[in-house]
């Protein structure tokens, strides 16, 4: 009976106890579950921004009849509007801030509210209307930085969370997965290459941040598609990559500088063709008219680079400096023929 208890039942008691123990200890230990860590994470980097314009007095106004009447209304000095509302994300440490362009396009003042209630004004640093992305930058010490993750990792069914400033009401966070990637032609822009989600984006969510399921940063959020002008379940990110990208151009020379050919090419290959593309316009004083290019050439690669489709082409040329070499070829009349063009600096509007 003695050997019974000494080598049977004791170490059944001990062991007992000592899986109680653990198991008390893990459970207090454990992550309860959910993202509360990844927003708590991310959250405080991304700001709540405002924009007003200063009106001027109506035209009516300098008429002397009407003049009292208006000094009566509007006073003499100039109107402050409300603008639009929006997020913005902090990037780095010496206070520059992500957002979208249009939040604070043709803004006279730009107010960023953070998490912990702090309120401050911003200044401009630059725009890119073509990817619809700005950057601004603030004051201010102690700004918790985001941490930034890799767009280009990111996979369809990846959890996916956006945080913003949806209708003004203040921070919200709303989750979902990444429905696609690489998703283009859901603007005029070539340069989009949006992240899709199904989290909930709405009006005042632009310029937020879409996180991943540690808190990392791996869009910018900017548009959705809706019927009602709330959330469908179709919203769309910026991707980090690209968003960073353009973020460093900004601060290290005020603009975006892309590369230049200057045709206008077919969208898709001839049918029966899987590269080659028509040039359908060569734009005067181009570097494409100087190299000897003309409407009705079938471009077929670029610098070894098969040319697949009119979008896949302006996102080359874009990543090309002014005065890098270009070479072409082509197709002319079905003979083959090999161009050389020098990029050049693509203009405002093209």
């Amino acid at each position: 009976m003695r050997e019974v208890v000494r080598y049977i039942f004791i170490p059944a008691v001990v062991g007992g106890l000592v899986g109680l123990i653990v198991m008390f200890a893990s459970g207090s230990d454990a992550q309860k579950p959910g993202f509360a860590a990844a927003v708590k994470l991310a959250g405080p980097s991304v700001v709540n921004i405002y924009s007003t314009q200063f009106v001027g007095r109506p035209p009516i106004c300098q008429l002397p009849r009407f003049r009292e009447w208006c000094n009566a209304i509007a006073g003499d000095s100039p109107q402050r509007m409300p603008g639009s509302l929006g997020s913005g994300v902090v990037v780095r440490e010496d206070g520059y801030i992500l957002t979208n362009n249009h939040v604070i396009e043709q803004a006279d003042e730009i107010l960023v509210a953070f998490a912990n209630g702090q309120a401050t004004t911003a200044e401009l640093i630059g725009q890119d209307p073509l990817t619809d992305l700005a950057v601004i930058k603030v004051q201010a010490q102690g700004l918790s930085v985001i941490s930034i993750g890799s767009s280009d990792s990111a996979e369809v069914g990846d959890v996916a969370l956006a945080i913003g400033n949806p209708f003004g009401i203040g921070q919200t966070v709303s989750l979902g997965i990444i429905s696609a990637i690489g998703r283009t032609g859901i603007s005029q822009s070539p340069y989009y290459d949006f992240i899709q989600t199904d989290a909930a984006i709405n009006p005042g969510n632009s310029g937020g941040a879409l996180i991943d399921a540690e808190g990392n940063l791996i869009g910018i959020n900017t548009l959705i598609f809706s019927r009602s002008g709330g959330s469908l379940g179709i919203g769309f990110a910026i991707p980090s990559e690209l968003a960073m990208s353009i973020l460093d151009e900004i601060v290290t020379t005020g603009r975006v500088v892309r590369g230049y050919l200057g045709v206008v090419l077919a969208p898709n290959p001839p049918p029966g063709a899987w590269a080659g593309l028509t040039v359908d316009e060569v734009y005067v004083d181009s570097p494409a008219e100087a190299a000897g290019v003309h409407p009705g050439d079938l471009i077929v690669s670029i610098n070894g680079q098969p040319s697949a489709s009119s979008t896949s082409v302006i996102r080359q040329l874009a990543k090309s400096s002014p005065g890098d070499l270009l070479r072409l070829e082509l197709l002319r009349d079905g003979a083959p023929l090999s161009l050389t063009a020098r990029s050049g600096e693509r203009p405002l509007g093209r």
